[in-house]
This record gives structure tokens, sequence and C-alpha cells, in this order.
């Protein structure tokens, strides 16, 4: 019994270093590459707070989102799921969206004078 009971606790614990391996940080400025709802390489935004996140779309319509299980995000608007990379790197909405980490863009030059 006590075989069973240490193999079930090693077993949660390397599901759970799974799991947080894949809570990325969703923060920031991303780009609709596919079926976007405005023009394609429009630029949508993410904040995120934990898993509490509040979402701007390329068509400007914002709408508050959670991470409903590591890997996965509900938008509450849209009543629609997405998948995000473990990297952080792309979102892929239920309907075939899909959103990539848009470049960050360097601070402009300070002239001197």
């Amino acid at each position: 019994m006590k075989a069973v009971l240490a193999a079930i606790a090693v077993s949660a614990t390397m599901m759970a270093s799974g799991a947080s391996a894949q809570n990325a940080n969703l923060s920031g400025r991303w780009q609709c590459v596919a079926l976007c709802l405005g023009p394609t390489g429009g630029f949508s935004f993410i904040t995120q707070n934990g898993w509490d996140l509040n979402l701007v779309n390329e068509s400007g319509t914002a709408s508050r989102a959670w991470v409903d299980y590591p890997g996965h995000i509900w938008i509450d608007r849209a009543q629609e799921g997405a998948i995000y990379s473990p990297d952080g790197f792309t979102l892929q909405f239920d309907r075939g969206t899909i959103w990539q980490r848009a470049p960050e863009m360097p601070p402009p030059a300070q002239s001197r004078g």
C-alpha cells in the first residue's frame, strides 16, 4: 500500500511540474496572422495578472479572459477558447484565428540639440 501511495505522489508531482512549465506570460502586443476579425496584420494586446487576462483584439474589442487550465485560455465576450504555445509566442483560437507575439519596437531615438 505504501508503494502505491508513493507512486501516486510521484505522479502528481511530475504532472504539476509539467503543467507549471506551460504558465507563460502572455502580456504584450500580438499580431493577427490568420482568420482575423480586422485586417490581417492588425495588432492585439493582452494584459495578464496571474491567470486573469484583459484582451483587446485587432478590431478594438475588449474582453475579459482567463487561463482556465495551463496551455488554454477562455475569452468571455467571444465565448471562445484558445491554446497558447508553451513558449507563449502563439495563440490559436478555436475558430481558427491565429495571433503571434509581435516584435517589440525599439524606443524612438532622442534628438540631441
